[in-house]
């Protein structure tokens, strides 16, 4: 079910190859669908989102928003323990978050003055996950950053809100909640609706539809990245026991049967014996079908013989999550550095990145840890540069102004300088 690859023979690379290659993408079928549903919410606004509900769905919608007694009536049935778990991870989500605040700056310099002003975003959506799934951790992973940042109204779409959900909701700072989902709930979002305001910037992680219609309302919205599938990449070595590890790797591959759980591990006979606790324990989860193909189909076991060799593999991976399962975690660290999460040693397993670790859990996937990071303070605020200059400022450097206009062949531009010079 696993697959163990060793010594680099032509399965191995073009297992690897394969792997390193994957992206975030969707179907042609999928991304039409989700411009036809864009396109229907864009001219019938509130009636056009409950004839899509009712169509995708089978939902009757009456009002879209949630108000604001059935929201804490819900929330309010969130068992003692969740809550106390929940106001846990906000806590450390929140106190994680308020160090990474963003300041404005300015550079004097006499006559020219010239500097970054950081302003938060307006308006925000969040994206979760509902039906049949619960996903508060969700709410507090997104929300909670951009409460630190500054923005001045967060709003939650979701189908079918669980009371865990809502409690998050309320903990996280979320201002309203709409009880829509799909493709749908991001072209309302996006566009506005007659009950749904237009947003900023949307956020948040949903089906193959959410993505194809984030995907498509980029540039007249903002959005944090077209999420493909989980996954994680683990570096291991035999200083841990094999059963932590294979646990590790089903706690990925019960998410969905498209996730991809790795490992890199160093040495055959450990490899083995990961693969062999797979096979015991998979056999004993709910979700058994959906691992067992996600294990299959995406999952696969590297044999490699250094830590040298580990790191170069995981950064070529560029995976959402790395656990770095060795005997010194710090120095492998250091060799690591295209991965959206490290999880550092044998006792960090990657759920407690998904809970209450503090850093957000929405994270780069399908190979783009090459060039973006985790959600942060940052993707919820705008910076506008600031430039002053006095009278003797353009005065002295209207001469490299424009030699510089005169080469790009823009007259227009200098003239605008020039005029003030009397030049």
């Amino acid at each position: 079910m696993l697959k163990i690859f060793e010594n680099n023979d032509a399965d191995y690379v073009s297992r690897f190859e394969a792997l390193c290659h994957r992206q975030a993408s969707v179907s042609d079928e999928i991304d039409a669908a989700a411009r036809q549903v864009i396109a229907e919410v864009r001219a019938g606004g509130d009636a056009a989102v409950r004839a899509l509900t009712a169509r995708f769905e089978k939902r009757q919608l009456g009002a879209l928003e949630l108000s604001a007694s059935e929201w804490d009536e819900s929330a309010a049935r969130a068992t003692p323990q969740v809550r106390a778990a929940l106001e846990h991870a906000a806590r450390r989500v929140r106190a994680f978050y308020e160090r990474e605040r963003h300041p404005s700056y300015e550079i004097d310099e006499g006559p020219i003055r010239t500097g970054s002003r950081v302003d938060p975003l307006d308006r925000v959506g969040i994206y979760v996950p509902g039906g049949t799934a619960r996903y508060p951790s969700t709410v507090i992973m997104t929300a909670i950053p951009a409460q630190v940042a500054g923005v001045r109204e967060i709003v939650m779409v979701t189908p079918g809100p669980s009371p865990e959900t809502l409690l998050a909701a309320r903990l996280a700072g979320v201002a309203r909640v709409f009880t829509i989902g799909g493709a749908q709930a991001i072209a309302a979002l996006a566009y506005g609706t007659e009950s749904v305001p237009r947003v900023d910037k949307i956020v948040g992680p949903g089906n193959a539809y959410v993505a194809a219609a984030k995907r498509l309302v980029f540039g007249d919205v903002g959005i944090d990245s077209i999420a493909g599938p989980t996954e994680l990449v683990i570096g291991a070595d035999d200083s841990v026991e094999p059963a932590w590890i294979a646990a590790d790797l089903l706690a990925q591959a019960e998410h969905d049967t498209l996730a991809v759980p790795v490992l890199i591990a160093i040495g055959a006979d450990f490899a083995r014996r990961v693969a062999a606790e797979v096979e015991r324990q998979v056999a004993l989860l709910p979700r058994r079908e959906i691992a067992e193909k996600a294990l299959r189909d995406q999952g696969a076991i590297f044999v490699v013989g250094s830590e040298r060799q580990m790191a170069d593999a995981i950064n070529r991976l560029a995976p959402e999550h790395a656990e770095l399962a060795v005997r010194n975690p710090r120095a492998l660290a250091a060799l690591v550095t295209t991965a959206g999460a490290l999880f550092l040693g044998a006792h960090t397993p990657e759920p407690v990145g998904d809970y209450i670790a503090g850093p957000s859990h929405v994270l780069p996937t399908g190979g783009s840890a090459r060039f973006s990071g985790p959600l942060s303070v940052a993707d919820f605020v705008k910076r506008t540069s600031i430039i002053e200059y006095d009278a003797a400022a353009l005065e002295a450097q209207t001469d490299h102004i424009t030699a510089l206009t005169a080469v790009e062949g823009l007259d227009a531009h200098g003239r605008s300088v020039t005029i003030r010079t009397r030049r």
